[in-house]
C-alpha cells in the first residue's frame, strides 16, 4: 500500500492517550492514529451523504411540518 506522511499538532493530553492506548494494545502510535482517522473520515463521509439526501428531500418538499410532529408527540402521552 502506498502511504503519505501527514503531520499534525495535537494537544499533549490527547497524545498521551494515544501513547497509553498504543502500549495497552501493543500497537504502534501510527496504527492507532490511522484507525481513528479512518473511522472519522468514514463518519464524516456518511454525514455528508445524509445531509445531501436530507436537503434533496427539502427541495422536493418531502418534509413533515412542526405541527404534525407536535401532534404526533402529544398523542404519545395522551395529550390532545
Amino acid at each position: 500500500m502506498n502511504t503519505k506522511v501527514i503531520t499534525a499538532h495535537i494537544p499533549i493530553e490527547l497524545a498521551n492517550k494515544v501513547d497509553k492506548l498504543a502500549i495497552q494494545t501493543e500497537r504502534s502510535r501510527g496504527w492507532i492514529v490511522k484507525q481513528a482517522l479512518d473511522a472519522w473520515v468514514a463518519q464524516e463521509e456518511e454525514r455528508r451523504i445524509m445531509t445531501e439526501e436530507a436537503l434533496a428531500d427539502v427541495d422536493a418538499k418531502r418534509v413533515v411540518t412542526h405541527e404534525t410532529i407536535q401532534a404526533w408527540a402529544n398523542d404519545l402521552d395522551g395529550k390532545k
